[in-house]
């Protein structure tokens, strides 16, 4: 099985862009550490935290419809519905989903999968 580095998407309201052309599908990419440390230094972001967001998804969505590059000014032109939809999709294809164990009942022989949490487990051996 390969690795999914790109994850398509479909704005649910969609980008207009300049000439009236609407444009819901895209792809955002994995984001890397570069993109989440990068934009701290922008001074957009010093003076304002919730640009934190607009400078992460130009970095990361690499195609929306037929626009031919995605900067910071396509995500501030977005409607709130699409900002809110990729905020989520960025979360969740970047979130970290914990490892999974299968396992049996010692007891009773039933086998079921448990989720194994290492933060929780490495914050008491400090």
């Amino acid at each position: 099985m390969a690795f999914q580095t790109e994850y398509d998407f479909e704005l649910p309201r969609g980008y207009v862009d300049d000439s009236g052309t609407l444009h819901k599908r895209g792809v955002m990419r994995l984001a890397t550490a570069a993109d989440e440390i990068l934009p701290m230094r922008d001074p957009r972001v010093q003076q304002n935290q919730g640009y934190l967001t607009v400078i992460l998804l130009a970095r990361v969505i690499t195609r929306l419809g037929d626009v031919k590059h995605v900067d910071t000014k396509t995500i501030e032109k977005l409607f709130t519905a699409d900002l809110a939809y990729l905020q989520n999709l960025y979360r969740q294809i970047n979130d970290l989903e914990a490892p999974k164990l299968h396992t049996a009942c010692p007891k009773c022989d039933h086998e079921f999968e448990v989720e194994v949490d290492f933060l929780s487990v490495t914050e008491g051996l400090s």
